[in-house]
């Protein structure tokens, strides 16, 4: 990994060679809520001035364009006795994603390992996933960050740019691809001092020292063997209502379901992927109606060992990034640090 340093005023000169030649996406204010606070949401943008590069945190992740919740697979047509398929990976021009936090890059790197690492490789994805420059930038910890807990507060990879405004009217830029690179070079950037990489280390000393809310992750695939059958689960499964908010807000959450159409003339077919929740009463039903997962706080207890047991099993680190998005969603106030805890011998309030 490379290092440059440049002044605040080449960040605005990064946007716009980018824009040049890319769709530019990033977190623009799009609202207040009930107790006025600033909704802050990734979006499609055209200027600089748009960005609110100080943003917290977003209600909705990134993974939206990535895995949209709602993508055609294929078209089939038939005309005559002939019939074609078209498949569309809706990835028509290359994308800038500016000012994404750690947390959310982690997220993308997790679905890296199951959407184009394993066995059966996602295309509709991959194409997204290979076309979309990603800068990411330093955030600002919120009281339901967990991210240190998971290991996701800094990144090291799956990235072209990181920017870390490091003071006094410095940026500190770390470059991992060979397409940031040649994008840097024509800004006005230099090397590195060692009072810029003090200054570094202070700013990212002091971040750290805002997160302020912990998961003991310590054994936890094992504990969460041990309490399989732990009364925790039905007491969060009564609070839970099974909207799966959490699903929709979560970075990493990726079930899905796939329903094919035919248009009443039989010459129109299409197949339409849809993601999906395992906290939805139906998520677990199969033809012939039987529901293996009834239950909410067995639908609830799944989705934890999918993210905390599961994935570890199978990638050697957890799902879950500790963005603390599911837990400032969900209308019945649950959080995964309360639930973890309780798991682990706690009070399940």
């Amino acid at each position: 990994m490379l290092f440059r340093v440049a002044e605040a005023s080449q960040l605005k000169a990064l946007f716009e060679l980018l824009a040049q030649t890319n769709t530019m996406l990033g977190p623009v204010k799009v609202a207040d809520d009930l107790g006025g606070n600033p909704v802050y949401s990734f979006e499609e943008v055209a200027e600089f001035s748009r960005l609110s590069l100080d943003y917290t945190t977003t209600r909705l992740s990134a993974k939206r364009f990535f895995l949209p919740f709602r993508e055609d697979l294929a078209v089939f047509a038939l005309q005559g006795k002939d019939w074609s398929k078209q498949m569309d990976y809706h990835m028509d021009r290359p994308a800038v994603l500016f000012g994404l936090h750690a947390c959310d890059i982690n997220a993308l790197n997790r679905l890296d390992k199951v959407l184009m690492g394993s066995d059966h490789p996602v295309p509709y994805y991959a194409a997204k996933r290979k076309n979309i420059f990603i800068i990411g930038t330093g955030c600002t910890p919120r009281p339901s960050c967990f991210c240190r807990s998971m290991g996701t507060n800094t990144v090291t990879h799956g990235f072209d740019l990181f920017v870390t405004d490091i003071g006094g009217g410095r940026l500190f830029f770390e470059i991992f691809s060979s397409e940031a690179y040649h994008v840097i070079r024509d800004l006005a950037t230099g090397e590195p001092t060692p009072e810029d990489h003090n200054a570094y280390m202070r700013v990212e000393t002091e971040r750290n020292r805002k997160i302020t809310t912990t998961v003991d992750t310590t054994d936890l695939t094992k504990i969460l063997d041990m309490e399989f059958q732990s009364p925790v689960w039905k007491t969060w499964g009564d609070k839970c209502l099974g909207c799966g908010s959490c699903a929709s807000a979560c970075p990493t959450c990726y079930c899905y379901g796939v329903e094919e159409t035919v248009d009443p003339g039989l010459r129109e077919a299409k197949k339409t992927r849809t993601l999906y929740s395992c906290n939805i009463v139906d998520f677990a039903e199969v033809a012939g109606g039987h529901n293996f997962r009834p239950e909410r706080g067995t639908r609830l207890k799944y989705r934890y060992y999918h993210k905390h047991r599961g994935f570890v099993e199978a990638y050697e680190e957890s799902l879950c990034v500790g963005c603390g998005r599911c837990g400032d969603i969900c209308l019945a106030g649950i959080t995964v640090p309360e639930v973890i805890a309780s798991v682990r011998g706690g009070d399940p309030t």
